[in-house]
């Protein structure tokens, strides 16, 4: 092979090298946001709670049809309880109580009125 037939050998510009420079620096630089990032997740706490949930989902024997509301609804369950959502529980269990006294109290005075009233079947007899 003669040395015409060769092509010489490719060479760097200086303004092609500073331009690789700053795409370099620039990919470096939004690794680095990208690492703190994931660092600050994992800290936090984020990626396991993810991971638990999306395990979860994975070993669902029947998988949900929104896969987006069964996140939604294990992630919601993970956060700490909000003051109001407490206060409403506390609330309910209020009212539950309530609802029993009333419902026991009602039974008492049917077999009360049970005593002053004749059968039903004598009435309609009458």
């Amino acid at each position: 092979m003669s040395s015409a037939a060769r092509s010489p050998p490719a060479t760097v510009s200086g303004a092609s090298y500073a331009a690789a420079a700053v795409t370099m620096a620039h990919y470096k630089a939004a690794d680095s946001k990208r690492e703190q990032f994931r660092r600050y997740l994992e800290k936090s706490g984020v990626l396991d709670t993810l991971t638990k949930v999306l395990v979860a989902l994975y070993e669902e024997p029947e998988k949900p049809n929104s896969a987006l509301d069964f996140l939604k609804h294990h992630l919601g369950a993970a956060t700490p309880e909000n003051p109001e959502i407490e206060l409403l529980r506390l609330e309910l269990a209020e009212m539950k109580e309530k609802y029993e006294a009333i419902v026991e109290e009602n039974k008492k005075l049917k077999t009360k009125l049970a005593q002053y009233e004749p059968p039903q079947e004598e009435k309609r007899a009458e």
